[in-house]
């Protein structure tokens, strides 16, 4: 588990050098922050909590523990669900090719 760990953070450290790779993590970085500012706002979550939330529901995981409870919160997710999903699955699918690049 430990190697496998260690992979995908030297993958994305090699990644780090390719602009394309740069752009998409800068982008992920940016969806999540407005993610997590929106959630901050609409919920009234704290920041820990909305990070959380944005980072759970992009990455498909959802937990359950959290969940909007205002229209405005429920119909934001539902666009940064579609926005972002696409968003993070690009990211991961150029980690992965930079983890097949050493192989």
């Amino acid at each position: 588990m430990l190697k496998n760990i260690f992979k995908f953070f030297s993958s994305i450290l090699r990644g780090l050098k390719d602009h394309e790779f740069r752009s998409l993590l800068f982008f992920v970085i940016i969806v999540l922050l407005i993610g997590t500012f929106s959630y901050h706002r609409l919920e009234g979550w704290n920041f820990l909590d909305s990070f959380y939330f944005s980072s759970i529901t992009l990455t498909t995981v959802g937990y359950g523990d959290l969940a909007p409870h205002t229209d405005a919160g429920k119909i934001f997710t539902v666009i940064y669900i579609f926005l972002g999903i696409g968003v993070i699955l690009g990211f991961l699918a150029a980690v992965a090719s930079k983890a097949r690049e050493k192989d």
